[in-house]
């Protein structure tokens, strides 16, 4: 898809589909990312590890942030900016938007890409646990962009990318409390698009589907249902793929990315047919909760 040897530009015709926000784009020129410093959180692995890789090969300054430090050194290229952080922790966010913004002296694009999963019911899962989730998916970013904000509208320019989920658009029953917390980003990010859009800061949301990465061994709490396994390697793409539509959203000014672009048939098919998609899921959330009782000793 790219090469760090050969030719740094992305593949585009291997990438998904992207939704373009035609309006925006006319307000709003595309973004150049040579030379621009590009702020990842959740960098470590994963779809952060993949962008560091794309936008670092296109001649970005890149900035990652995760909390092991040891897997973002190793990711590290010679120029990077590595800041250990736990991003729930009181005044972590401020803390990483001023270093960097003392190394570079400049923050162009904020990928608020950290998270976590939580696979228990929302109706009998803990207080705690749904809190921490809202912590790390949800307040944390808001809090980066709350701190990145004023520095991109006194430049009048800026991106602010929202990794949220396809979970978010349609709420996945063995997923719930996730899905409520992508939800909420996808409707954080379409209310600062409106804030922010005259002050020249461009708001993306991007919504994967299953991608391959460590995400599933990285839950709050809660396993896996067993059967989703096929239809996550049926509907799944890499964490390349997914860095490419994100690097083609910003390039393109983009509204909401889905990736991959099948996304928006159960997007659309929840809209039109919501009744008979309910009845889809919770087929599969029955026989998942059924398998799950006979596998109890």
């Amino acid at each position: 898809m790219f090469s760090l040897s050969g030719d740094p530009r992305p593949n585009y015709r291997e990438a998904p589909l992207i939704r373009y926000d035609v309006a925006f784009a006319k307000l709003t020129p595309p973004m150049q990312t040579e030379g621009k410093v590009i702020l990842i959180t959740g960098a470590s692995e994963g779809i952060g590890a993949a962008c560091a890789r794309l936008f670092r090969a296109r001649g970005a300054r890149i900035c990652l942030t995760a909390r092991s430090e040891d897997k973002l050194r190793t990711l590290a290229g010679p120029r990077d900016l590595v800041i250990p952080a736990n991003l729930t922790e009181p005044g972590a966010p401020a803390r990483i938007v001023e270093t960097a913004l003392s190394h570079f002296g400049t923050i162009d694009v904020l990928i608020n890409n950290a998270g976590a999963g939580l696979y228990t019911p929302a109706h009998s899962g803990t207080d705690a646990d749904a809190r921490r989730l809202f912590d790390l998916n949800v307040f944390a970013p808001l809090d980066l962009i709350r701190n990145v904000a004023p520095h991109m509208k006194r430049r009048g320019s800026g991106s602010v990318v929202n990794i949220s989920s396809i979970a978010g658009m349609v709420a996945l029953p063995w997923f719930t409390m996730y899905s409520a917390t992508k939800a909420a980003m996808i409707s954080m990010t379409n209310g600062l698009r409106i804030e922010l859009r005259n002050s020249g800061i461009h708001c993306m949301t991007v919504c994967p589907g299953y991608v391959r990465t460590n995400f599933q061994h990285n839950l709050l709490a809660g396993t896996v249902p067993p059967a989703l396994g096929p239809m996550k390697q049926r509907w799944s793409i890499s964490a390349d793929q997914c860095a490419v539509a994100v690097l083609r959203g910003i390039d393109r000014q983009a509204r909401t990315v889905v990736t991959p672009a099948s996304g928006w048939l159960l997007v659309a098919a929840a809209s039109m047919f919501p009744r008979l998609v309910d009845r889809q899921l919770e087929s599969i959330w029955l026989r998942e909760s059924r398998q799950s009782e006979e596998s109890q000793p």
